[in-house]
């Protein structure tokens, strides 16, 4: 145990002895739109925050790049960071245009009605705002004068990419969403890794082989579609000849680190410079505020269920669906903490008894409370890994796709069911919650996914600054990069050996078939001969 013990202090302790001195670190954060002064922060941010407070306090000399705007992140300037924050606003009338088309989609999607054109309009607008941002000249000179000597970036918005290429520095890159959001150039055997957003799992009949396999040419097609609204960006700022392709600049990413973990994902093939990291938003337990525990209290041994459903609900809620949850709660015999914003609260409907809305609450405190039951979800990554974190199970609505996916992997794993938006009723939410907290086998293995997530050798944030460590003492990581990334589609997937085979195959059976027909004539002659 001594020595497994010294073993460990080894790979973390001497890679810090390695590195001289500290390290120059840009991290490039896509603000998530959806944050609103109601609300404490939004998951991209806070993972990208999360990340660079990692690298500030392992030693590292931090500065995230951060868009922005004065209603997005509440009293940001009074936040705790020792990180240096760089920020910068779009055009006026570009925030306009976007607000109104990010209004309008996520109000769609919460009526069941998101589509990949809504969603592909919305990507166009931040191609116009990443052009913006690279037209700046003050704030791209700023950048270069820095001489960072790595790149951080988040995979969702593709301009990180774009600044880390006009820099000139190696990156890595987060990716806060599922795999299947993003073509990484993963091994994808389509047998048993599902296509996004197909909803099938790894256990996959006939059937499901043949939807996944068809979802794509889908897939591919919409990812072709994704990469394209930034072509006007790459065109306007990139001369010819030394134009980057986005599908080539993600598979460049020196390490990708992935905000998931095998307690939830489904298992699959991982290239050497894949790496999990779900979990890193996981922060010590502190005792909830009195306020709570006085509410607790009330129920007894019947405990609790935290209602926590995201940004997109808490701003955009729908009174109908609010009627529903609450009817829904009333039916339970726990006492229910239920994240909402109480300024959308309609006056004519009454507050269960048993429920206690919250404009803010300490989620990840509740969810390691002693006498929490259940955890109704969003179904968004890090409230997925928070609960798992602490085993406990899950009801989840989806609102949009990426969650509906989170929550198949959910189901799947058994500590958890999910019910779409739009279909929510009194009755049918009341039945899902009262299954979950009844059958005990939901609790079991919600415990059994955190045993799995806390016995990894490494934490999340060791594992993070371990192989950061290791490709800046290494100078990039070109040994941990497969060639097949370099190679061209048809050389990846032997469609020029097959080609190859193919023609040899059919020229040897011509061959064979000439050689049978002179064959054949000879014999035919030489007994026409012998009868004459």
């Amino acid at each position: 145990m001594a020595r497994q013990r010294t073993l460990w202090l080894a790979g973390f302790v001497l890679p810090g002895l390695l590195l001289s001195e500290a390290v120059k670190i840009l991290t490039v954060s896509k603000l998530g739109e959806c944050l609103r002064k109601e609300e404490a922060g939004g998951s991209h941010y806070l993972l990208l925050d999360r990340v660079s407070q990692i690298l500030q306090d392992h030693g590292h000399n931090v500065t995230m790049f951060l868009h922005i705007e004065e209603f997005l992140i509440p009293d940001f300037e009074k936040r705790n960071i020792s990180y240096k924050v760089i920020s910068w606003l779009p055009s006026e009338d570009h925030r306009k245009e976007f607000k109104k088309l990010f209004d309008f989609f996520v109000t769609e999607a919460l009526l069941g009605r998101e589509t990949p054109e809504k969603f592909f309009k919305l990507m166009e607008q931040m191609g116009i705002r990443c052009s913006d941002l690279l037209k700046r000249g003050d704030i791209m000179d700023s950048l270069k004068n820095e001489n960072f000597d790595l790149i951080f970036v988040e995979a969702f918005d593709f301009c990180s990419f774009l600044v880390a290429e006009k820099l000139g520095k190696p990156f890595v890159a987060i990716l806060p969403m599922q795999f299947g959001t993003l073509d990484l150039g993963l091994p994808s055997p389509l047998s048993y890794v599902p296509v996004f957003p197909s909803l099938l799992t790894d256990h996959m009949d006939f059937w499901g082989r043949v939807k996944n396999f068809l979802m794509l040419f889908d897939f591919s097609l919409k990812q072709w579609r994704l990469h394209s609204t930034y072509d006007n960006t790459i065109k306007e700022h990139f001369p010819e000849g030394s134009r980057p392709v986005l599908s080539h600049l993600l598979r460049k990413a020196e390490l990708w680190f992935v905000n998931s973990d095998f307690a939830l994902e489904f298992a699959r093939p991982l290239l050497p410079n894949t790496v999990y990291v779900g979990g890193l938003m996981a922060r010590p337990v502190k005792p909830v505020p009195q306020e709570f525990e006085n509410f607790i209290a009330k129920f007894g041994d019947s405990g609790f269920v935290l209602v926590a459903l995201g940004s997109f609900v808490s701003i955009y809620q729908s009174q109908e669906v609010l009627r529903e949850m609450n009817s829904a709660f009333a039916h339970l015999s726990q006492g229910v903490i239920w994240k909402c914003n109480s300024s959308h609260w309609s006056k004519n409907v009454k507050l269960s008894a048993n429920v206690k809305i919250m404009d803010w609450l300490p989620q990840n405190d509740l969810l390691a409370h002693s006498r929490i039951r259940l955890f109704v979800t969003h179904g968004g990554l890090n409230s997925i890994m928070e609960a798992i974190q602490h085993g406990v199970p899950m009801v989840g609505i989806p609102v949009l796709q990426e969650q509906a996916d989170n929550l198949i992997r959910v189901e799947a794993k058994k500590f958890g069911v999910s019910i779409q938006l739009k279909q929510i009723k009194a009755e049918t939410l009341a039945l899902k919650m009262k299954e979950v907290i009844e059958d005990k086998r939901y609790k079991s293995a919600a415990v059994a996914a955190s045993i799995i997530r806390h016995s990894h050798p490494l934490t999340p944030a060791q594992r993070l600054v371990g192989w950061i460590d290791h490709i800046l003492q290494t100078e990039g990581a070109t040994h941990l990069k497969v060639h097949g990334l370099q190679q061209p589609w048809h050389e990846q997937y032997l469609l020029d050996v097959f080609l190859f085979l193919l023609v040899v195959t059919l020229g040897t059976l011509w061959l064979c078939g000439k050689l049978l027909g002179m064959v054949a004539r000879w014999l035919c002659g030489a007994r026409k001969l012998k009868k004459a």
